[in-house]
C-alpha cells in the first residue's frame, strides 16, 4: 500500500486538561461536550445527525470501565477537539464516555444499567443504588483529556480529520463519511440526510449504506457540481474542503441544493432508470459523479425536452473508451477526473 502523502504541515494548538467524571457528564448533557451518537434513528434536534458509528463495546467491557472508576484505578485518557463555539467534539473515547453517561443516567440501550460482573459490593447497582462514598468516588474520579485546536489551515479541520483516522480506536473503522459527519456537524449534514431518502435516488443508488457511502456519493455531487475547477486530489481532502466550507449552508442553500438534486435523479430515474450508475455491473461511483455533474449542469439552463436524445447520448458516454479508461482506475486523479467531467459535460450540454 502506498505511503500517505500529507501535503502540508499543520499547526495545531493542545493542552492537556483533567475532568472529574459529574463534570463530564454534566457538559455532555448540556451539549457542552458533543459525543457523536452512536447507531441511533436521527433525530431532527439532535447537534449530529445520521452519524452511524456502532456502540462497540460489550457489556462486560463497559462495567470493568465503570469498576475501575469506583476502585480508584487510573482509566484511558479522552481526546477531544476544541470548537470555534467554544464546545468540545469527542474526537477519541466515544465507547468510555457513551458508557459513563448511561451508567449515570442508569439507562443503556433501553434497560436499566445494572453492572454485571464486578466487585460483589458493586454487583447489580445502578448508579443510583451505590452507597454515598462509591459515588462520590465515581463522581470525583478524573479522566485526563487531551484538547487539539486546529489554527492552521484555517480553511478546514485537515488537521482533526488526520487524527481522526489515525486515533480511531473505537472497534470500528470509521469510513470517511461517518468521520465527515461528525466533524463537520451542522445544517449541510441535515441537507445531505433529507436528500439520501430520495426515491429517486434510492432506484438509482440501491440499498442504504449502513456506512454512509450513499451520503457520501451526494457530497461529491455537489462539491464536483459547484468547485470542480478546484479539484485537486487526493478526493477525501477535496470533499472535506467543501463541507467544512458549507458546513451551514453559508455557500449554497438548502433550496439550491434540493432543487439541483431532486431535478438530476428525477430525470435519471425517468430516462436511464436503475441502469444509470452501472455501466457494467455494479454501482460506480466515478459514473455517478460525472453523470450527475453533467447533467446537471445541461439542467441549469432549463428542462431536457427530448428525452431519447438524452438516453443515446448516454449510451454513447459509457460505451466510449476514453470515459470508460477515466472511470475504472485512477479515479481520483486528476487528469481522470477532469476527464470524466468534461466529456460528460459535452454529451450533454446541446440537449434540446
Amino acid at each position: 500500500m502506498a505511503q500517505e502523502v500529507i501535503p502540508f504541515a499543520f499547526s495545531i494548538t493542545a493542552y492537556g486538561a483533567d475532568y472529574p467524571v459529574d463534570s463530564l457528564v454534566k457538559r455532555i448533557e448540556s451539549g457542552d461536550i458533543i459525543v457523536p451518537r452512536f447507531n441511533w434513528e436521527p433525530d431532527q434536534n439532535s447537534e449530529i445527525v445520521g452519524f452511524q458509528r456502532e456502540y462497540v463495546w460489550p457489556r462486560t467491557k463497559a462495567d470493568r470501565f465503570i469498576e475501575s472508576l469506583l476502585l480508584g484505578l487510573p482509566v484511558p485518557g479522552i481526546f477531544l477537539v476544541k470548537e470555534t463555539s467554544g464546545r468540545f467534539l469527542v474526537l477519541d473515547g466515544h465507547q468510555r464516555l457513551f458508557s459513563l453517561h448511561a451508567f449515570c443516567q442508569g439507562i443503556i440501550h433501553g434497560e436499566e444499567y445494572r453492572l454485571d460482573g464486578v466487585q460483589v459490593r458493586f454487583q447489580d447497582k445502578r448508579y443510583k443504588d451505590l452507597d454515598v462514598e462509591d459515588r462520590r468516588r465515581i463522581d470525583d474520579s478524573i479522566i485526563h483529556a487531551t484538547v487539539i485546536r486546529q489554527d492552521e489551515p484555517t480553511d478546514d479541520q485537515s488537521s482533526i480529520y488526520s487524527i481522526f483516522e489515525r486515533l480511531n480506536t473505537g472497534g470500528v473503522n470509521l469510513q470517511p463519511q461517518e468521520i465527515r459527519v461528525a466533524l463537520y456537524h451542522g445544517e449541510l449534514v441535515r441537507v445531505l440526510q433529507d436528500l439520501n431518502s430520495n426515491s429517486s435516488w434510492r432506484n438509482l443508488y440501491g440499498g442504504k449504506s449502513v456506512r454512509l457511502k450513499d451520503m457520501e456519493m451526494i457530497l461529491r455531487f455537489f462539491a464536483f457540481f459547484y468547485y470542480s475547477d478546484q479539484y485537486k486530489s487526493p478526493m477525501k481532502d477535496f470533499l472535506n474542503r467543501y463541507m467544512a466550507s458549507n458546513r451551514n449552508l453559508q455557500r449554497q442553500t438548502k433550496e439550491q441544493l434540493t432543487k439541483t438534486f431532486v431535478d438530476t435523479v428525477s430525470l435519471l430515474e425517468t430516462t436511464i432508470g436503475t441502469r444509470a450508475f452501472r455501466p457494467i455491473r455494479a454501482v460506480n461511483a466515478a459514473t455517478i459523479d460525472s453523470i450527475m455533474t453533467g447533467l446537471a449542469h445541461r439542467l441549469t439552463k432549463g428542462p431536457i425536452e427530448d428525452k431519447a436524445t438524452l438516453i443515446k447520448k448516454y449510451e454513447t458516454l459509457i460505451k466510449s473508451k476514453e470515459y470508460l479508461a477515466a472511470i475504472e482506475t485512477g479515479t481520483s486523479q486528476e487528469s481522470n477526473v477532469i476527464s470524466r467531467l468534461k466529456l460528460s459535460l459535452d454529451a450533454f450540454a446541446e440537449i434540446k
